[in-house]
């Protein structure tokens, strides 16, 4: 009896259950013998495919991993919080995307002209917000137009060591005061959004990407050309006639640089989300994460042309970053523009839109949806519903505890509210907080109303300081920057002695003037400004 490869017993030619003896002439021994070397040589011959195979694409990633180039997260004085994980405990994430406008090498300066410029520090021409909720169904993205005035904080050029003052200036030119981390840096204190990444990309990243994927659909309504004027020089070169058209490669990076065509910066940041969303819809319908061929082709392009925050520094990293954006269906992602007004000091630039730009960002905070079509987002984790809504009492009497109170009303646009810090701490001294006392320090500046504290044992101080003042408990912080309970009060309560009730923004509840576009939206169409019509 013998075991077959089914697994089923058998008799032998002789009939007895013996089988034949082992030796040279027996037919079923030098059979086995020839079965068991061919096993050994096929064994041998699959690890070497196997280990080779693996060794080639070890090296590959190593090479992939070796394209990529890495800097800081942030190099400025930002003081913006993570969020909070909501109630399954999921996360949201943000990340700061840059478009450079570096004429620092050849390959730029051919596609960008400007060789005057060739050696100066790249300024930011291109800066958006994405914003990946903490369930991964939906996305949100932000535009700053880059002629907007605002603070950009002090910060340290990583490569350099050079350290830059604070100054109030356009946001492009933060990238030329210590890199990607100083903009994401002034992103941080403008929004108060903490931005856990940031991505840069100049114009032959640009055109390298848009030919790995292959083209993506834009439309203009007009004939475009895009080319210097009398009264205007310059222009990206974009020339095409009306209708859709699939670009890619140069053409792509004339699109995204055209300004002068559409007839401002702030149309330009909407032709850029109608490419991004074309972009979006097209890898979506290629399957590029299961086309194998496509994929090493993008992560090439992707690996050469990216620069990056160092903790995504790595192939695995951005691939499992791609994933977690691909799973946002087209028709919940938002491309917006940050609500903005023309800068009362000069008419060629523009400041942020008081209280619809602070919706905005407290949108990106609270993790709401920028469009209706989701279900509510769970909350976030809180100790207990009793504790939130309730200050704990204070662990020294009111009469005794010392509160400084500071005036932050000022903002891009409005001058700050004059006596704002002693009429706020007089209201404190009139509810029994007799030590209040305000801060005459000018020049503060905070969107909104906060009451910090610096250590665990202060805490309930502060909660009843905001009680006492009808300030919300989420805007109770504990800060290193302070050594008492600090009522800091914000450009948010401009009057008034009680703080104003602050309603909830609801999903798709974004201001009306931030110019949103679906990403499922297949009908945008640029106008183009007569002077370049042809």
């Amino acid at each position: 009896m013998s075991l077959s490869p089914q697994g089923r017993h058998t008799t032998d030619d002789h009939g007895s259950g013996g089988g034949p003896r082992p030796g040279k002439g027996g037919r079923g021994g030098g059979s086995r013998r020839r079965r068991r070397r061919a096993l050994r040589w096929s064994a041998t011959v699959l690890s070497v495919v196997i280990l080779g195979t693996a060794g080639a694409g070890y090296l590959y990633y190593q090479h992939l991993n070796g394209n990529i180039r890495k800097g800081e997260r942030s190099s400025g004085d930002s003081k913006a919080q993570k969020s909070q994980p909501n109630a399954a405990g999921q996360t949201p994430m943000n990340i700061l995307l840059i478009g450079s406008d570096s004429r620092n090498s050849d390959a730029n300066v051919a596609l960008g002209g400007s060789r005057d410029n060739r050696g100066n520090p790249p300024l930011a021409d291109v800066e958006m917000l994405i914003h990946l909720s903490a369930d991964r169904k939906s996305a949100a993205v932000v535009s700053i137009p880059r002629d907007t005035r605002v603070e950009i904080p002090k910060c340290k050029d990583p490569a350099t060591g050079h350290e830059y003052p604070p100054t109030n200036a356009i946001i492009n030119e933060s990238l030329a005061r210590g890199g990607p981390g100083c903009t994401l840096a002034t992103w941080q204190n403008l929004t108060k959004v903490y931005i856990d990444h940031w991505m840069m990309i100049d114009f032959a990243g640009v055109v390298r990407m848009a030919d790995a994927i292959g083209g993506v659909d834009v439309c203009v309504n007009q004939n475009v050309w895009d080319r210097p004027l009398p009264k205007a020089p310059g222009g990206s070169g974009l020339k095409m006639t009306t209708g859709t058209h699939n670009i890619k490669g140069v053409q792509a990076l004339q699109w995204l640089r055209t300004r002068h065509a559409w007839g401002s910066d702030l149309l330009r940041a909407r032709a850029q989300h109608m490419y991004l969303n074309s972009m979006i819809r097209t890898l979506k319908s290629q399957n590029v994460f299961t086309d194998t061929g496509r994929l090493m082709n993008l992560a090439e392009a992707a690996t050469k042309s990216l620069q990056v925050s160092e903790e995504i520094g790595s192939v695995k990293k951005l691939y499992d970053l791609a994933m977690q954006l691909k799973t946002v269906p087209t028709n919940r992602i938002t491309m917006t523009t940050m609500p903005n007004v023309t800068d009362p000091q000069n008419d060629d630039h523009v400041v942020p839109d008081g209280a619809n730009a602070d919706k905005i960002w407290e949108m990106i905070r609270d993790d709401v949806p920028f469009d209706d079509k989701g279900t509510t987002p769970a909350p976030k984790k809180t100790t207990s519903t009793s504790q939130a809504a309730k200050a704990p009492s204070a662990t020294v009497a009111a009469d005794r505890l010392g509160v400084v109170v500071q005036n932050a009303t000022r903002t891009s646009t409005q001058a700050p509210v004059p006596r704002r810090a002693r009429d706020i701490s007089q209201v404190l001294v009139e509810k029994g907080f007799s030590r209040a006392v305000f801060d005459s320090t000018a020049g503060l500046s905070e969107d909104q109303t906060v009451v910090r504290y610096p250590s665990a044992d202060l805490e309930g101080d502060a909660r009843s300081v905001a009680k006492a003042l009808g300030i919300p408990m989420s805007a109770v912080k504990k800060s290193t920057d302070v050594s008492g309970v600090t009522v800091t009060v914000g450009s948010d309560w401009r009057t008034g002695s009680s703080y104003p009730k602050q309603s909830t923004p609801k999903p798709g509840d974004i201001p009306s003037n931030s110019d949103a576009i679906n990403g499922s939206d297949t009908g945008q169409c640029m106008d183009v400004y007569a002077p370049y019509r042809w």
